[in-house]
């Protein structure tokens, strides 16, 4: 984004920032960047590096002023995203441009889509942060785990919604529910359906006034769907499964949606590769019964394979612990120390970019050539 971008007009509806969640904390930060021609807003959406942001004085689309290009370009996690609130400054030939960014309270990040070691915000500043697993086909466990660190690190509240739940018997549900509740203890688990509006009450303490609500699932779940049911208008574009059951990816951005209830709810696209930059947190929480089983292991090293009073080993044999879920949780232990260790190896090798270029700036020998 750059300052030369020209924007369109402000729209002339009023919003309600404290609907969106704006309150006194947000407002304290604001505090320090308060002049004439700046306000505060909340991103609602990014289409080619403009955003759409809503302030108090309607929708504008706003590029990115130079100085924020600068700080961007030192840390690439002050580039705004969907769920931000922003300082946005309007200039006399009504350009519109995003001065900074306001602290975040929440984040939910995974590691970069193009496999980079850099971190990817997917949605900021959300109250919950809901996984979103269809009933049918039958839901993928290891990837609502996966995606329950991420939601955990996150700093949010967790909790799954399983929908379609109008496509499987009750009986099915129930078991359904029952084994995801298993896998995720602690976590409040709700079946939805979108169609004909079952369960969709309880989510109503999680869509109040000023509270946001962000999803995360694959393609195909439904995600979309339920956006549109709570709003009550097609707000976001929905497509049917694959001949092969697998989702499409409809949704190719994230969009922040005011719903009539007074809250707000984040939708984000099917997410085909879960990288977990730095979920330890979340993934201790999610497996906190297997963190709990290793701390009771006779050796504080014990690899949970064939040493002598293993709790973990002990608790397969009895059917405590399903052995699908043991598997999960190495895996994802195992990508976590890969990513750690890659993100090490990528920094060393830039701070010794750094220093070969200090030592040409000072060595006067490089300074004669």
């Amino acid at each position: 984004m750059n300052d030369r971008t020209r924007t369109l007009r402000p729209q002339t509806q009023t919003i309600d920032l404290a609907a969106l969640g704006w309150d006194s904390d947000f407002q304290a930060a604001f505090r320090r960047y308060r002049c004439p021609g700046q306000r505060p807003g909340r991103v609602a959406r990014i289409d080619k590096g403009i955003a759409t942001v809503l302030t108090d004085t309607g929708a504008q689309r706003a590029s990115l002023a130079g100085r924020m290009l600068a700080t961007v370009a030192r840390n690439p996690r002050t580039l705004p995203c969907t769920g931000d609130w922003v300082v946005v400054r309007t200039w006399p030939d009504d350009r519109v441009t995003i001065e900074a960014t306001l602290p975040r309270r929440t984040a939910v990040v995974r590691t970069g889509a193009d496999r980079s070691t850099r971190a990817q915000i997917l949605a900021a500043n959300v109250d919950a942060v809901a996984v979103v697993e269809a009933v049918d086909p039958e839901p993928d466990l290891g990837r609502i785990e996966r995606l329950l660190a991420l939601a955990t690190d996150s700093g949010a509240r967790p909790l799954i919604l399983l929908t379609k739940a109008d496509t499987v018997a009750p009986g099915v549900l129930r078991s359904l529910c029952d084994e995801v509740a298993y896998t995720a203890p602690d976590v409040p688990v709700y079946a939805v359906s979108a169609h004909t509006g079952d369960g969709l009450n309880e989510l109503a303490p999680y869509l109040e006034r000023g509270r946001t609500l962000g999803l995360l699932g694959a393609s195909g779940v439904g995600k979309s769907t339920l956006v549109n049911t709570l709003a009550g208008a097609t707000v976001m574009a929905t497509r049917a499964l694959r001949a092969d059951q697998r989702g499409r990816h409809t949704t190719t951005y994230r969009a922040l949606v005011p719903l009539p209830s007074g809250g707000v709810i984040l939708d984000t696209p099917g997410l085909r590769q879960i990288g977990m930059y730095d979920s330890s947190e979340g993934l201790r929480q999610v497996f906190a019964d297997l963190e709990a089983l290793a701390q009771r292991c006779r050796f504080t090293d014990c690899r949970h394979e064939s040493e002598p009073e293993c709790a973990v080993q002990e608790a397969l044999a009895t059917g405590e612990l399903e052995p699908r879920r043991l598997t999960n949780w190495r895996k994802l232990r195992r990508e976590l120390l890969w990513e750690k260790n890659r993100r090490r190896a990528r920094m060393t090798a830039a701070e010794r970019a750094e220093a070969r270029r200090v030592e040409r700036v000072a060595n006067p020998r490089y300074q004669r050539r």
